[in-house]
């Protein structure tokens, strides 16, 4: 049995500076908002070995998560206060035994999620009639699955399995979704070939609107639609090629989705809503190289990715647009970037176990830049400018039972424009330097 207990509360960045560039987009000199978050959660499990090669596992968790927007009463041109809090309870029952030459898993899960949202709206510019608004939705989902591996030779290993998934809430959806791999290693080479196709469903949130929360988007020349849960279909090849401890991967992969899930808010407010595209586009390389342990005590590691995320109109469910359309509201059929794209990232870092217990670590990241939602005379083009992070730690251990660190995130303290885009509780930065110790003492062996 696991439990635990958290409470968060976070400060919505802010520019100071109200003639800034990024305030003549949406000025936020004089925002001071806040969020309170809490989540909480009590897991169990239960493991019965009927022999060593057959294994049923049941587990059950129940778990609660709020998140509490807090707008300052005087934002302008809308204060907005937007609550939130999820209970879900649930479990799961897998059944996993090797038989022969296949290993075989099958199980069923399911939840039920019961929600509460609260919504109120300030227009400090007189723009509308203040409003509250409250809604209850709730729902559930079962899934079954089968999966099996099956490696007739030392060579070669076949994958197969299907999930079937049962969504009920304002719509109910029965999708299935079949997934197959293979690997393929080479004899004395030992480089290792992989492919897989598989289909996945995501469960859609639970979101509705009714009285004055569904009047104020009317008013806005927007409506909501029921929202169906994501569909992707992803193909994956890759390999791996190992030479004198050091490990070498190399993937790509593309994923296809329809009913693409993102966000859009309701006017100035930041009353923000979900909404589906109809259709989105993945496509991504991968490069790793992890280093054996040299001169006994270094290991390196390198992660390049480039990666292009895009979407297509139109909406097709959530926050969509009026009957008809405005001027500009509907996005067209053809893809363009969405707002977490960022075309390449790199990681390079080390670890090195030094004498008498000790320990450092590093790492260097490296993003090309976000999309940039709202191109100005400071950041003009379709990306936001590139980004470097330094980090160290350093630990020791006592007697083994006792461990002392210390972490520092973003040495160098660089602020970087992360995103521009329309997001809840405005654009955002990268975090500054942060540096915080840590002592762990292991009471029990």
């Amino acid at each position: 049995m696991a439990a635990q207990a958290r409470q968060d509360y976070y400060q919505i960045p802010y520019d100071p500076d109200p003639n800034s560039d990024e305030n003549q987009i949406y000025n936020t000199s004089g925002l001071r908002d806040g969020q309170h978050e809490t989540d909480a959660f009590v897991d169990s499990s239960w493991v019965h070995t009927f022999t060593p090669l057959m294994v049923l596992t049941t587990s059950g968790f129940l778990h609660y998560n709020s998140a509490d927007y807090q707008g300052s009463p005087d934002d302008r041109p809308v204060a907005t206060t937007s609550n939130r809090s999820s209970t879900y309870a649930g479990g799961q029952i897998s059944f996993a035994a090797t038989l022969a030459k296949n290993n075989l898993q099958a199980g069923v899960y399911g939840f039920g999620q019961q929600d509460n949202q609260y919504f109120q709206n300030i227009f400090n510019d007189g723009s509308y009639p203040n409003f509250t608004a409250q809604v209850s939705p709730s729902g559930g989902a079962v899934e079954l699955f089968l999966e099996d591996k099956f490696r007739p030779t030392n060579w070669l290993t076949f994958m197969a399995g299907v999930r079937q998934s049962h969504f009920a809430s304002a719509i109910t959806e029965n999708v299935t979704s079949p997934r197959f791999g293979l690997a393929v290693q080479i004899p004395r080479l030992n480089w290792v070939f992989r492919a897989f196709y598989g289909n996945y469903y995501q469960i859609p949130p639970l979101i509705t609107a009714t009285g004055p929360l569904l009047d104020f988007a009317n008013s806005q020349a927007l409506a909501f639609a029921p929202l169906h849960g994501e569909r992707d279909r992803e193909y994956q090849f890759g390999v791996g090629i190992p030479y004198k401890g050091w490990t070498l991967d190399i993937d790509t992969f593309q994923t296809r989705a329809t009913n693409f899930l993102d966000h859009n808010n309701i006017g100035e407010s930041n009353v923000f809503f979900p909404l589906t595209f109809a259709r989105a586009l993945i496509q991504s390389w991968e490069l790793s190289l992890n280093s054996p342990r040299l001169w006994r005590r270094l290991q390196m590691h390198l992660v390049y990715a480039n990666q292009i995320a895009q979407a297509a109109g139109p909406i097709t469910g959530g926050l969509v647009c009026g009957v008809p359309p405005t001027p500009g509201c509907q996005p067209d059929s053809t893809f363009a970037a969405v707002d977490h794209d960022q075309r390449n990232t790199l990681n390079v870092g080390f670890n090195v176990n030094l004498p008498w217990q000790s320990y450092v670590s590093g790492n260097v990241y490296y993003g090309s830049g976000f999309h940039n939602g709202s191109p100005s005379g400071q950041y003009p083009g379709d990306y936001l400018p590139g980004h470097t992070a330094l980090d160290l730690a350093l630990s020791k251990t006592f007697a083994e039972r006792y461990t002392v660190s210390l972490t520092a995130l973003n040495i160098t303290n660089e602020r970087i424009f992360l995103d521009n885009s329309l997001t809840f509780g405005g654009f955002h930065w990268n975090l500054p330097r942060q540096i915080y110790g840590e002592v762990r003492w292991r009471f029990h062996y």
